[in-house]
């Protein structure tokens, strides 16, 4: 079987990004944002997706989170979409319900190349440690863009801020685990009728 491993550097006036992704990995981390939620919010990505995942990005955090957030989601996004590659024998789609305490999440996703995301989310709180709740939003929204994922998040219950965007994240890592799986009733085949994605 191919490796299913990508990598790229990124770099912009607001930010610098190297990221690498392998999609038939162990789970392993090696995240470093400067944000330290979001970094733990990655690393719960990769345990639970089973991709190993590199993040070092090093961000305009003295204006705010928003650029490294979003670059990393583009990043990210762009490194998952190489790594799949041509998209035979995938699963393509997938899908999660999780529980974490009182908190509950649902995402549902298509590796489909017509990136989309719909977010039905709210927090009652407007940081988890240094990290801006709006910002979650806009992660998912530049890694749905990136990757040509269409991406539905909804998050069904919960009182705890913490446990909300962490079911999100653990429910996307599933899904995403689902997706990008090889299929071995169908390895060789593309995942469409349309004969492209």
């Amino acid at each position: 079987m191919k490796q299913r491993k990508a990598s790229l550097k990124r770099e912009t006036k607001e930010t610098k990004i190297e990221v690498a992704v392998n999609l038939d990995g162990s789970g392993k981390a090696n995240i470093a944002t400067g944000i330290g939620f979001f970094d733990h919010m990655l690393e719960q990505l990769a345990k639970h997706s089973l991709i190993d995942i590199t993040v070092k990005a090093k961000g305009d955090l003295h204006i705010d989170g928003h650029h490294t957030a979003e670059d990393t989601g583009i990043a990210l996004g762009q490194v998952l979409k190489e790594a799949v590659g041509d998209k035979k024998g995938i699963r393509r789609y997938g899908h999660f319900d999780l529980v974490m305490d009182e908190a509950r999440s649902s995402v549902a996703l298509d590796l489909s190349n017509r990136p989309y995301l719909i977010w039905d989310a709210k927090f009652t709180v407007e940081k988890l440690g240094e990290m801006d709740t709006e910002l979650f939003q806009e992660f998912f929204n530049a890694l749905a863009h990136a990757a040509g994922i269409t991406l539905h998040v909804e998050n069904k219950c919960g009182t705890n801020n913490h446990h909300i965007i962490e079911s999100i994240f653990k429910a996307f890592a599933k899904a995403l685990r689902m997706a990008v799986e090889i299929d071995p009733r169908a390895a060789d085949q593309l995942p469409s009728t349309k004969g492209a994605l």
